[in-house]
């Protein structure tokens, strides 16, 4: 068991991950008596949920006010519904760029009784396009924009578009992740105007000075930003996987105007039969195995 935790290469193995057979022979190298087959091994290794073959992702926040932003952004997503009976909004917003428009060379056969579909590998491209979407999270409700780029001016113009939608709501609290957009002079500009509060340019050069100004609590419109590598904090990063698995993922698109148009679609037919809000128990706190 401590073998199989241990890296290959610092056992003299010249290998990335263990298999059975590196460590049986090498605990028949190191105790003869002590050999053990392959099945041995695995049981062991089985019982004691020990997964050589198996690795994950992870993403390392270096962000030195990570705790405290993230039991703040965990704290408004379990507050949302009252705030929402107050009259103030807590909305998700990001962008989901390089969406791709490929079409199968050929034709999909469709499945049949213990067959699978069957998808032609080869595809023809169309270009992209990007998505900037706003998940409304007492509601679950996305209002989206679907563009050919994800510049500062079109980000601004898809929360004007947002708060749009909203004209009686008194305060609106969004979660965002630190892409350099979402801190841009024009969203300073585009915050002033929607809050109705004085825009200085002058006072907002610096990135500091601006993530200042539009974490304000006495605005109208307020940012509350991820830690540095939280952006999984972002509940739309979720509604993100749903498009994925649902249309993206086995979409066909004939073109980047048809890649628009299915989109646009998805989004109508999720807000009038699918939208929720998300059960969202996560408090900030580490948790337990």
């Amino acid at each position: 068991m401590v073998l199989a935790t241990e890296r290959p290469a610092d056992q003299g193995i010249p290998a990335a991950q263990w298999s059975l057979s590196d460590l049986a022979a090498r605990i028949l190298n190191d105790a003869h008596a002590a050999a053990m087959s392959r099945s041995t091994i695995f049981r062991i290794l089985d019982e004691a949920a020990i997964k050589p073959h198996k690795s994950r992702y992870w993403l390392n926040s270096h962000d030195p006010d990570f705790e405290s932003k993230t039991l703040k952004i965990a704290g408004l997503y379990l507050d949302a519904p009252r705030l929402h009976q107050q009259g103030e909004l807590v909305i998700c917003t990001d962008e989901k760029t390089s969406i791709q428009a490929l079409e199968p060379k050929y034709l999909t056969k469709p499945l049949q009784p213990g067959k699978p579909a069957l998808r032609e590998f080869e595809y023809i491209r169309h270009g992209t396009r990007c998505l900037i979407a706003s998940l409304i999270v007492p509601t679950g409700k996305v209002v989206g924009d679907v563009l050919p780029q994800r510049t500062s001016a079109d980000y601004c113009r898809h929360i004007r578009h947002v708060a749009r939608q909203f004209p009686e709501a008194k305060r609106f609290h969004w979660v965002m992740d630190n892409l350099n957009t979402h801190w841009s002079l024009d969203l300073c500009r585009t915050i002033a105007r929607l809050s109705a509060v004085r825009f200085d340019p002058k006072q907002l050069r610096t990135g500091g000075e601006r993530r200042a100004f539009l974490t304000d609590p006495e605005h109208k419109h307020v940012i509350h930003y991820t830690p540095k590598h939280g952006s999984w904090l972002n509940q739309i990063e979720i509604w993100f996987g749903v498009l994925q698995r649902r249309l993206l993922r086995r979409g066909e698109f004939s073109s980047k105007a048809d890649l628009v148009r299915q989109l646009l679609a998805y989004l109508e037919y999720y807000n009038v039969h699918w939208a929720r809000p998300y059960r969202w128990t996560y408090t900030g706190q580490p948790l337990a195995a």
